[in-house]
């Protein structure tokens, strides 16, 4: 029967070396910047053994959001355009939307739930928050789930 992994939240500057050269390789592999982990394990200035190693353990703290389905809540006052304006900052940003469900607007405020797939996004999931906070109209911007 196989243990039960642990993790940790570790801040970067205090990992070796070698599991942030790591995460850079596979981060070069995913964009293309290289196109095998031989190329990218050079790059980097790592042995292909210590790639496969810790490829599996090693992981950015924001990949934990990134690469899957996002349930976001926001809530807009009930003015027009509003809604687009949250729309294009995801459009902007590499967020592909998947479902929108609104409620109807009550005391002037409508609840927004949107579905939207991160992996392409350019940007971090808290710079998408906090572009979409900066949106006039928009009260609260917040994920649900993901």
């Amino acid at each position: 029967m196989g243990k039960t992994p642990n993790y940790f939240i570790v801040e970067a500057g205090a990992l070796p070396e070698v599991f942030l050269k790591v995460a850079q390789a596979k981060q070069m592999l995913e964009t293309g910047e290289a196109t095998t982990v031989n190329l990218a394990t050079r790059q980097v200035g790592i042995s292909r053994s210590a790639f496969y190693k810790y490829k599996d353990a090693v992981r950015p703290f924001n990949d934990m959001l990134h690469g899957r389905i996002v349930t976001f809540q926001i809530m807009l006052k009930d003015e027009p355009g509003v809604l687009s304006s949250v729309l294009n900052i995801f459009a902007q940003t590499g967020g592909n939307i998947l479902t929108i469900n609104q409620t109807i607007p009550t005391g002037g405020c409508a609840a927004v739930t949107i579905g939207a797939e991160t992996s392409a996004l350019a940007v971090s999931m808290e710079e998408l928050l906090a572009r979409a906070l900066k949106v006039e109209g928009v009260l609260r911007c917040e994920i649900l789930a993901g």
